[in-house]
């Protein structure tokens, strides 16, 4: 990886669409709204709701451990986002960066299909579950109990997630505010109605009073449990980063969105330690795995926690959660298409953009076309198979961020010769993120090789394994097809290779619109 860059190819005038101005509204948002929306696209309420149960079924009472244990890959490869954004600041991301260092198939397959396919799905994932909870929630139990019916309101909550973020990033950033507000507010409630209730000795019959072992990752002696723990919970802390596609439009284009980056993620590992403490100390490890909540643990304890009134706040602020994260995807996948077609790797049309309102809508209604595609199809393969779809997610987003996590250390590997803080927060960090990132991604691949694994299998192996490397498989067969049809991208002319010691050139091309 030190081993000196070819320089680079500066495109010939004939290529003018390379720049930064792509029509976006700069100086929208500030770090408030942006914070707002890196929370919203991890649906923190939905992801604990769902995933709390498993975590404490791996590794028990040491759950805040596995959180906090999971949260270390996750805060060194932000600290990658934040150093390669401040770098190169565009509403492209991870696809210019990993393009940038290691060449336009490398940018194309990690850093624009794998995370494609991995929102996709979860778009999907996120629709269904947000009308499934907001049916429950008005009283139409019924109704969530019918997949068509799931299905048809789960593409309408689609299609107005693309008309709400075609109306701009001012109302996409500000309703977010008030819909990740909801979602604070009940995790808050459960975690003071849970702690109250063991005070006063009124908690359910299987409390456990809340001990420092918790905490201590190796406390629970077992370290292959420990393991899955931690990954499970690396991935409900995946969707921070969707806020990396707003960069354009934040006050601070090179500096808000990495402060709010990290900002994200320890609001996250506060509530996630807290709310699973307060969920183990209130129903005890048993309470949590009973097969009657172990899927759904905030939907079962915040009634027994706060009563049935806040019980119902906390059943509809999951639902939120998942339309808000919805809602979010539909603002950062056009964003991410937006940069791809400025460069030439995706059709001219993406980067059509509203006159006044500085969205881009052609890529808008595409996104909520395609979504609205996969969310049919999924359903009518199974009604179980988007559930499976989703376990195959975790792959492809430990794929990205180790392929980015990996683009920090090599990109600033010049400058690391002469900064030792630059060698630790640049290179060290990450590299440690990417190495872990790498690991989740083994061990998660072997662990669904098992016919075991979710219960179904084809030729012996598990399916969610041929689901998510069928994916990947799937997308170095496309960048085959379509590699002819977007030459440019593909040689190197409008993203040309390079480090932190040859950034001139690709400056000259990501030419700030304050620098302009």
């Amino acid at each position: 990886m030190s081993h000196p860059l070819p320089p680079p190819t500066v495109p010939p005038p004939s290529l003018p669409a390379v720049t930064a101005s792509k029509g976006l509204k700069a100086g929208s948002i500030g770090i408030g709204p942006t914070v707002a929306l890196g929370l919203a696209a991890v649906a923190p309420a939905y992801s604990l709701a769902v995933t709390l149960g498993f975590v404490v079924l791996a590794v028990g009472s040491s759950t805040p451990a596995a959180f906090l244990l999971g949260f270390v890959p996750i805060l060194f490869t932000a600290f990658a986002f934040r150093d390669l954004n401040r770098e190169m600041p565009d509403c492209g991301g991870v696809f210019v960066w990993i393009s940038r260092v290691f060449g336009p198939w490398s940018g194309w397959f990690f850093g624009g299909w794998v995370p494609q396919i991995a929102t996709f799905i979860s778009s999907a994932a996120l629709a269904q579950v947000a009308t499934t909870y907001l049916l429950t929630f008005f009283g139409l139990g019924w109704a969530a109990s019918q997949p068509v019916i799931v299905a048809a309101i789960a593409c309408g909550l689609i299609a107005l997630s693309g008309v709400v973020a075609a109306r701009g990033i001012e109302l996409s950033a500000w309703l977010q505010y008030a819909l990740i507000a909801l979602q604070l507010v009940a995790l808050g409630g459960f975690c003071v109605g849970a702690f109250s209730a063991m005070a006063s000795g009124s908690a359910a019959a299987g409390a456990e009073q809340p001990r420092l072992d918790w905490f201590n990752p190796f406390a629970s002696g077992d370290l292959s449990g420990l393991v899955h723990g931690v990954i499970l919970c690396l991935f409900i802390y995946w969707g921070w980063d969707a806020l990396i596609a707003v960069n354009e439009e934040t006050t601070d284009r090179k500096g808000t969105p990495g402060r709010a980056v990290v900002i994200t993620t320890v609001i996250l590992l506060f509530f996630y330690v807290v709310t699973a403490t307060a969920a183990v100390g209130f129903a005890g490890t048993a309470g949590i795995t009973d097969p009657a909540t172990v899927s759904d643990v905030l939907s079962v304890l915040g009634p027994q926690a706060t009563g049935g009134l806040f019980g119902q706040v906390i059943i509809l602020a999951v639902g939120i959660s998942a339309l808000a994260a919805l809602m979010t995807v539909a603002i950062s996948n056009p964003r991410s298409w937006l940069s791809m077609g400025t460069y030439g790797a995706l059709p001219a049309a993406t980067t059509k953009m509203h006159s006044s309102r500085g969205t881009p809508t052609t890529s808008i209604v595409w996104w909520a076309l395609l979504s609205i595609a996969v969310t049919v199809v999924l359903t009518a393969i199974s009604a179980d198979f988007i559930g499976l779809a989703i376990l195959s997610v975790g792959l492809m987003i430990a794929a990205y961020y180790a392929a980015t996590a990996l683009a920090c250390v090599v990109y600033f590997a010049p400058q690391m010769r002469t900064s030792p803080s630059d060698l630790v927060v640049k290179g060290i960090l990450p590299g440690l993120g990417a190495l872990l990132m790498t690991g989740a991604f083994v061990y998660s691949a072997v662990d669904m090789l098992s016919p075991d694994y979710a219960g179904l299998s084809w030729l012996g192996i598990g399916t969610v394994f041929w689901i998510g490397i069928g994916a990947l498989a799937l997308g170095v067969l496309v960048i085959a097809i379509i590699r002819p049809r977007f030459g440019p991208y593909f040689t190197g002319q409008t993203i040309p290779r390079g480090t932190f010691s040859t950034r001139s050139e690709l400056q000259s091309i990501l030419s700030s619109e304050t620098e302009a």
